[in-house]
C-alpha cells in the first residue's frame, strides 16, 4: 500500500530531503515511507514453500555419520533444513527449526539443556533412548518425544545399527526474542537403563487420569507419545465416520493433537504437534493459517499444494508451509503426516487466524 503525497515545490522537496537526512542521522525512519512493508494487507512471508526429500536427507546424514563425530563442541549430529527464502539462516520458517539427527551404532550424545523447546519424531527405527532429566525414554517408530525448555537431555544408541529422526525446535523464535540460554551437562550418561516404559509414562500416560500426588509441572510431564495410541485414535475417528458419527475434521480427514495431560493445552508451550490421517481418495479443503508449519509424511503418498507449488510426496518427505500460504492435501492411496507449527505463539499473542476455501477442481 503506497501513500500518494501531494505535489510539492522544488524548495519544499529540498526541505523534505534535508528532513530525511536529519531522520537518518538521528536513527529514525518515517512511517509513511515504510507502511506498505510494515503493515501489508495480508502476511508477506520471507519464507517460501519448500520440499526436502527423505531420499536426499538420509544419505547425507549417513555420510555425516561417517565423517563427523558426536561429542562436546558439536554436541549433536543434526543437520538443519534451511529455507531458501531465509538466506543465511538454518531455519525452516521464521519461528521453526527442523533437522535430521543421526546417531551411529553405540554412539552417545552428551547431556545439555537450553531455553529452546524441542521434540523428536521417529519415522523409522528403534534402539535409541533419550534420557530426559535422567528418565530413560525409548524412541521407536511413530513416537513423538518431548524435551521441554531447560530439561537436561542426552541420547544413546544401544544397537549395532544407526538411527535417524527429525528434531523440531523454536530456535528462530527464541533467537529473535534474545531469550536463549544453554548449559552443558555431565560428560557421562546419567543412566544406561533401557526400560520399555519411562517413569513419566508410568505416571502420566493414563488417559483422563491425573496423578494427584505429582507436583504441578511447569511443562508437559509426559515425554513420550506412543505410536500405538496415535494410530488407534486416528483409526477410531475414521471408523466412527463410516458409522455416521462425528469426529473427523472433514470427510476422510482425521487429526489428533498432542496435548499436555496436566493442562489439556498444547504439549509444548511454543509448538503445536499434530498427526493427520487421510483415507484413500480424500482431499482437504484449502486452508490459510497465520503462522507457519512443517510437515513430514509418515506413511503413504499424496499431492501437496503449498501456495503455487505442487509436490508429490512420500514417506519421510518434509515440506514447509509459510504463513498464510494456501495449503491442501490429496491422496489416492492414503496418507499419514506429522505436523508441527507455531500456533500456540500466535494464539497467545492474539494473532491467530485461519481461512478455509473450496479446493479448485
Amino acid at each position: 500500500m503506497n501513500v500518494q503525497l501531494p505535489e510539492i515545490t522544488a524548495e519544499e522537496q529540498a526541505q523534505l530531503q534535508e528532513l530525511y537526512k536529519a531522520f537518518a542521522a538521528a536513527h529514525m525512519t518515517p512511517l509513511w515511507t515504510q507502511i506498505g512493508g510494515l503493515m501489508p494487507v495480508t502476511p508477506q512471508p520471507d519464507a517460501v514453500p519448500m520440499l526436502w526429500r527423505w531420499s536426499t536427507l538420509l544419505p547425507l546424514a549417513e555420510r555425516a555419520g561417517e565423517l563427523v563425530p558426536v561429542g562436546r563442541g558439536g554436541e549433536r549430529r543434526a543437520i538443519a533444513l534451511a529455507n531458501p527464502g531465509l538466506p543465511g539462516t538454518p531455519y525452516a520458517t521464521p519461528t521453526l527449526w527442523a533437522a535430521i539427527q543421526y546417531l551411529g551404532p553405540r554412539e552417545e550424545a552428551p547431556a545439555h539443556r537450553h531455553t529452546q523447546t524441542a521434540f523428536r519424531f521417529v519415522v523409522d527405527g528403534e534402539g535409541v533412548w533419550t534420557n530426559v532429566e535422567s528418565d530413560p525414554v525409548a524412541m521407536r517408530r511413530g513416537d513423538l518425544l518431548l524435551t521441554p525448555s531447560m530439561h537436561f537431555h542426552e541420547h544413546h544408541n544401544t544397537t549395532d545399527h544407526p538411527m535417524a529422526w527429525i528434531d523440531g525446535l523454536d530456535i528462530p523464535l527464541v533467537r529473535q526474542l534474545d531469550a536463549g540460554f544453554f548449559e552443558f551437562g555431565p560428560d557421562e550418561l546419567g543412566t544406561r537403563e533401557t526400560p520399555a516404559v519411562s517413569r513419566n509414562e508410568r505416571l502420566w500416560a493414563h488417559p483422563g487420569l491425573t496423578p494427584i500426588g505429582a507436583p504441578p509441572p511447569k511443562a508437559s510431564p509426559l515425554m513420550a507419545y506412543r505410536w500405538e495410541h496415535t494410530d488407534a485414535a486416528l483409526a477410531a475417528q475414521l471408523e466412527l465416520e463410516e458409522e455416521g458419527h462425528s469426529g473427523v475434521v472433514e470427510p476422510g480427514h482425521a487429526v489428533v493433537r498432542f496435548t499436555n495431560p496436566a493442562t489439556a493445552g498444547d504439549c509444548l508451550s511454543t509448538i503445536r504437534c499434530e498427526m493427520h490421517r487421510l483415507r484413500a481418495g480424500a482431499r482437504t479443503a484449502v486452508t490459510r493459517t497465520a503462522g507457519s508449519s512443517v510437515w513430514q509424511v509418515f506413511e503413504g503418498s499424496g499431492l501437496v499444494r503449498v501456495g503455487d507449488e505442487r509436490y508429490e510426496v512420500g514417506k519421510g518427505d518434509l515440506f514447509a508451509v509459510p504463513s498464510w500460504a494456501a495449503l491442501s492435501l490429496t491422496t489416492e492411496t492414503g496418507l499419514d503426516a506429522f505436523r508441527f507449527g507455531d500456533d500456540p505463539v500466535f494464539e497467545a499473542l492474539g494473532l491467530s487466524r485461519v481461512h478455509r476455501e473450496e479446493l479448485p477442481q
